[in-house]
């Protein structure tokens, strides 16, 4: 089924793209969540003289978005959280932390142009804003322990050592 978008899709595509997809997934999900639109003849020159009656505005917006991507460029994140014994943290760190740090510095984003595999432990991580289709920023993101300190993981002492005494043939049976 060929199909217009209408909103941005993520995993899918973006605004005014012209894509096939499933015939359920289209008629169940996208057609009726207003998503797209089917990709008849008419709609798609439809499409095409507004795109061209559009392109100044479209350029316009992503110079802005350039513009906007090149005031994160170099900036990364150091997000503190809570740490378990070993490197586990309590919870996770998403796109939404990263929007809070963000905000802290002064560089005001939305939480949904982030993506990034949640942050489920202490380290090094790359999250990726995305301003347009064509414009995106990788932000590297260090998640550490809250105050700085690892907790001491506690050992528990060695068992002593007990000697184990041989086991104890059985008797063989004998036949009388």
């Amino acid at each position: 089924m060929k199909i217009i978008l209408k909103k941005d899709v993520l995993g899918l595509g973006y605004k005014d793209e012209v894509l096939t997809v499933k015939d359920g997934y289209g008629r169940n999900y996208l057609l009726p969540q207003g998503y797209a639109v089917l990709a008849t003849e008419k709609a798609v020159k439809a499409l095409n003289e507004e795109l061209k009656q559009r392109a100044h505005k479209i350029a316009k917006i992503k110079a802005d978005a350039e513009a906007t991507a090149k005031k994160f460029e170099g900036v990364s994140v150091s997000i503190e959280a809570k740490v378990s014994e070993g490197k586990n943290i309590y919870g996770s760190v998403g796109p939404k932390e990263i929007a809070a740090a963000l905000a802290a510095k002064g560089l005001e984003i939305d939480s949904k142009l982030i993506t990034m595999k949640a942050a489920k432990a202490i380290g090094q991580y790359e999250a990726v804003a995305r301003f347009h289709r064509e414009v995106a920023v990788t932000i590297p993101v260090e998640v550490t322990p809250e105050g700085g300190v690892m907790p001491v993981e506690e050992t528990p002492a060695p068992a002593p050592a007990v000697e184990e005494a041989p086991a104890e043939e059985p008797a063989e049976e004998t036949a009388e």
